[in-house]
Order: structure tokens, then C-alpha cells, then sequence
């Protein structure tokens, strides 16, 4: 499968392929793919099967940013398709769809007009065909008019959603959490705006950092944190309890090829051994995170699940009464092309389900703003449009953790790698994106909370500058977005 490229009316003889994946049925990433390349003006897709499949990358929007897109799945040819065309026509195909799902066909003025212009250059520049050139410019055109479109009704829609829960008392104090800075939590500027701000809090959990020997353990920073927070009016929830990444590994169960059997066995006495200590203390539990996606182990699919299971029956031995959270990373799945001992997000949910595993909530975790598969940029349309999905999988969902930069990055954080939303990001940027990914998701019933990753700046955090405070603990304006949902959510 090919694709010609093409920039302001030319073909490309530079473009830069990022964040590339096929994908097949039900949007779930092909592993048959071996090689997307850029090469004599056109993207060469080479895979194993020939079914129709669609592919997604970075691709850079007029006025909108460098966000990840898809075309639609398409049936393999020898010809080339036009990839500016492609993802115009996903993008009009999605708008469509969701205007169905979310039974919005009553348009403003201004979204009346970017419909009608989108649509009228599409068809222009299908009718341009035969001069390439004219009908890419046509087609950029287009998807830039769409974009705008999607994202105002996405957030139209949002709003709508958001306004109807708060004057149902549909949300509360609780509604708004953030994960703590263990480090900070003594200062005391840290702990008015964290405290002033939301309702219940986060304390990490690290495996690696907490059992350094196998059998020895050190809980001073858990107990300092549990200590400082039990005496405050805020619900606490503690996690990742366990999460199968190098850095949250003890370094003494890297050795060797542990078997399967050992590392459940071990797993289950640290999660019995953390919950047991402080379940009295913490109102819900991320018990397990990213079994769909990180397995430093190569768990197959019949064993993730069955670590999945004996976390959950681990916690619930050591405490009945607070919540169990399963944990879903990167919830588009990139990661499925790369890696095939991970699991779709979607089949993972449902198979833990299926499997009668027991558990209250999932908790989904979106960071953005890293050339890493997961964390590449989207626009609010898809954002909403993938959180829908989850809507269907028969448990209530907490975004256990969203960040975004106010600042652009460099290497792996750098704009052109990672991508950026409207403009490179800065703290206005930041901001605005904040606000409306917080009335998306907190427009729908089906999610009970939204977490934010880091009140802080701090030198050592994954994502670069994506605190609500800058290293002094000063507000940016994304800290003043959030006070406003508060005092939304609070209003009597």
C-alpha cells in the first residue's frame, strides 16, 4: 500500500514519517506490518496480509498543530492513494459518526458554515484528481475546516454533557483528584494548593523503590505520606500497587528467568503486604496498571490475565471495603504493532470482565506530549470518540491520570517528535487544552473522576513541565482551569 505526499500543492521530497502504525479491524494496530517508509514522494506501507487496513501518523494541520491521524482502512492496490485526500475523508467519516452518537445535528452559525465549506472542498478536490497537485491543496484545506469543526462540537457536546451532570448533582468533591509529590507534600504552599483544590489525592506506590530486598522493606515515604493525609479532610487512593515495568520492578526479580508461578506468587504478597498495611487508610486502590501494555516479563495473553486476577484477589483478601481499580494505558492501542506480547486495550478490558475477574472501576491514564506510542498528540474529537468506547465495557471508568506540557521539550518531548496541540506548547496552550479535556470527560456518566499527574514541576517527572504549578508553586493558568471546574462542580 502507498500514499503520496504532498505540501502546499507539491509533492514532498522531506516528510519526516512519526508515530506511524497500521491498523486493521475495529481500529486494533496491525502486527503484519513491516515497514512504513518515506521514500520518492510517497509513504510505502509493507505488511504480511493484504485485508484492508488503514494507516495513522503525525500529520501537520494549519492552525491546528502536528496531531496523529488515521485514514480510513482501505483495500490494498497498486496505485498510490492520495494521503492528504485519506485523512480528510476519515476525519468528514468521523464527524458523522459521532454526530449520530451524540444526537447533535442542530448547528450554530459558525459550525453550519465550517460543516458546509469542509464538505464543498472535499468534493472539490475529489473533482481535482486528475491534477494532484490542486486537489492535495484543496483536501489540506479541508481537513483544516474539519478539524476546527470536530473540535468545537466536540467540545460543544461536552459542554452540553458536563452542565446537565453538575446541575443533577452528578458530580462532587471527589470528582477532581491529583496525584502527590511525596518530596513536597511537608511544604507548605504545596499543601495549601493541593488541598484548597481537590477532593481526594493519589500516593504513588513504587515496587522497586519499596522492597529493594526481597523481604525488606522500606515504607518511610508511604508512611509519611498516609500520616500527613489521614489527618486531612481528603479521600486517599493509592497506586500503581503493581505495574510490569523495568522502573517499577525490584531489581532482584529482574535476575534471571523468573517462571511464571514465582513472580505471581511474589506479586501477591507485595500487593497483601501494601494493602494490608494501609487499607484502612485509603478509599480505592490502583491495584494493577498497564497489564495491557507494559509486560517486562512477556507474560502471554492466558498468563497477563491471570496476574490481573491474582492482584485482584490479593487486594480483596487484605481489604474488602475500598475500591479495586484495573488500569488501562494508552487506550489507542500504538503499542499492539510494536510488541506482541501486549494486549488491545478494548479485548483486554473485556476479557478481564469475561474471565469473572473481581473488581469496581477501571481507571484510564492518558499523558500526552512524548514521541513514546500512546502519548503521541490527538485532537478533542478522537479523545472523546475513544473514551466513548469504554462506555460499553460494563464498569465505571476513572481517569486515573492526564498531563500535558506548558512548554515545549526537547529530545522525546520535542514538538516535532511528540507533536502539539494548535500551538507549540505553552502555558495558555496548556491551559485551554486542560479545560476542555476535563469537560469531555467529565461529561460523561460513565466517568466518576478525572486525576491529574503532577501538581508540580520537578526536575525528575516523566513528562516535562506538566505540573498545575511551576517548581516555585506558583498557579499556571491550567491550575486556574481546574479551580473553575471546582467551584462548577461545588455550586450549590
Amino acid at each position: 500500500m502507498k500514499f503520496q505526499v504532498f505540501k502546499n500543492g507539491k509533492p514532498c521530497s522531506d516528510f519526516v514519517v512519526s508515530a506511524a502504525y497500521m491498523f486493521g479491524a475495529d481500529t486494533i494496530p496491525l502486527h503484519a506490518t513491516e515497514e512504513v517508509r518515506f521514500v520518492h514522494g510517497q509513504i510505502e506501507c509493507k505488511r504480511k496480509s493484504h485485508d484492508a487496513a488503514g494507516l495513522a501518523l503525525l500529520w501537520p494541520i494549519n492552525g491546528m498543530g502536528r496531531l496523529l491521524l488515521p485514514t480510513t482502512r482501505l483495500p490494498e492496490r497498486e496505485r498510490p492513494y492520495m494521503l492528504n485526500i485519506e485523512l480528510a475523508r476519515a476525519k468528514l467519516m468521523q464527524i458523522t459518526l459521532k454526530q449520530e452518537d451524540w444526537s447533535l445535528f442542530e448547528e450554530n452559525d459558525e459550525l453550519f458554515r465550517l460543516s458546509q465549506e469542509a464538505r464543498l472542498l472535499f468534493i472539490s478536490s475529489l473533482e481535482r484528481i486528475s491534477d494532484p497537485g490542486k486537489a492535495s491543496q484543496l483536501a489540506d484545506q479541508c481537513l483544516a475546516k474539519a478539524m476546527e469543526y470536530s473540535e468545537k462540537l466536540a467540545v460543544q457536546q461536552g459542554e452540553a454533557t458536563f452542565s446537565a451532570r453538575c446541575k443533577a448533582k452528578g458530580l462532587g468533591r471527589h470528582s477532581l483528584g491529583c496525584r502527590v509529590d511525596p518530596k513536597r507534600l511537608d511544604e507548605e504552599r504545596y499543601g495549601k494548593w493541593l488541598f484548597d483544590m481537590f477532593g481526594f489525592v493519589t500516593m504513588p506506590v513504587n515496587w522497586a523503590r519499596i522492597e529493594p530486598e526481597r523481604g525488606q522493606y522500606d515504607f518511610n515515604e508511604l508512611d509519611h505520606c498516609i500520616e500527613t493525609l489521614s489527618s486531612r479532610r481528603v479521600a486517599v487512593c493509592g497506586g500503581p500497587v503493581l505495574r510490569f515495568s523495568k522502573e517499577y520492578l525490584p531489581s532482584w526479580l529482574l535476575h534471571g528467568k523468573p517462571e511464571f508461578e514465582r513472580i505471581r506468587e511474589t506479586a501477591y504478597g507485595f500487593v497483601s503486604k501494601i494493602i494490608g498495611r494501609y487499607g484502612k487508610y485509603v478509599h480505592a486502590w490502583r491495584v494493577i496498571s498497564g497489564m495491557n501494555a507494559l509486560n517486562h516479563f512477556g507474560f502471554n495473553f492466558e498468563q497477563a490475565i491471570e496476574m490481573t486476577r491474582t492482584a485482584t484477589l490479593a487486594a480483596r483478601a487484605a481489604d474488602a471495603k475500598s475500591r479495586k481499580l484495573v488500569e488501562i494505558l494508552y487506550p489507542w492501542g500504538e503499542y499492539y504493532a510494536l510488541d506482541r506480547n501486549t494486549i488491545p486495550p478494548l479485548v483486554y478490558a473485556d476479557m478481564v470482565i469475561q474471565s469473572g475477574i473481581n473488581f469496581d472501576a477501571y481507571g484510564l491514564e492518558m499523558h500526552f506530549g512524548k514521541d513514546q506510542p500512546g502519548m503521541h498528540l490527538r485532537d478533542m474529537m478522537q479523545i472523546s470518540a475513544r473514551l466513548d468506547c469504554f462506555a460499553q465495557v460494563a464498569k465505571p471508568v476513572h481517569i486515573a491520570g492526564v498531563a500535558v506540557p506548558d512548554a515545549v521539550g526537547t529530545g522525546d518531548s520535542a514538538a516535532n517528535r511528540a507533536g502539539f496541540w494548535h500551538n507549540e506548547w505553552d502555558s495558555d496552550t496548556q491551559g485551554l487544552w486542560i479545560d476542555q479535556f476535563y469537560r469531555i470527560a467529565l461529561g460523561k456518566p460513565f466517568i466518576q473522576s478525572v486525576t491529574y499527574s503532577n501538581l508540580a514541576d520537578s526536575e525528575d517527572m516523566d513528562l516535562p513541565n506538566s505540573g498545575l504549578l511551576n517548581q516555585s508553586l506558583e498557579p499556571k493558568k491550567a491550575f486556574l482551569s481546574l479551580a473553575r471546574f471546582q467551584k462548577a462542580i461545588l455550586r450549590k
